[in-house]
């Protein structure tokens, strides 16, 4: 199950971030942006690759002895990083990529929002509904 879940906008700032034990929340902060170097070094690692491919998912960008960071990028350069708790043997990579898919759903509804100003923080009940759902499910 995904401990933290970021919208990291174009300019690497973020949009929305959410950790469920609330006591560790600047840890899962730290470790959102330090993953953002990752992330940049995979995207120009893929430089044009990226453009036409149509499978946006980073993969696991890092792991720490008790958290994997994993990342996903749109075409519009908006990165989701979700950080998961080691101790889960059980999830794996489709699974992972399918939560992605559904963040990035998600994501599109609020963008799609003719009352929201892209850039500015997401706060939408809908999408953090969907992040709590994501968060307490036990894969």
């Amino acid at each position: 199950m995904a401990v933290c879940v970021a919208v990291i906008a174009k300019e690497n700032y973020p949009l929305y971030i959410r950790s469920v034990p609330t006591e560790n929340e600047l840890k899962f902060h730290y470790m959102v942006h330090t993953s953002l170097d990752v992330v940049d070094e995979k995207i120009s690692a893929m430089g044009k690759a990226l453009v036409d491919q149509r499978e946006l998912y980073l993969g696991l960008l890092y792991p720490t002895e008790d958290y994997k960071v994993y990342g996903y990028v749109t075409n519009s350069r908006v990165k989701f990083v979700m950080v998961v708790d080691s101790s889960n043997t059980a999830l794996r990579d489709n699974e992972i990529r399918s939560m992605f898919r559904k963040l990035h759903s998600s994501y599109t509804d609020v963008m799609c929002n003719p009352f929201y100003n892209p850039g500015d923080c997401i706060q939408s009940r809908a999408f953090d509904s969907m992040v709590t759902s994501m968060m307490i499910q036990v894969c």
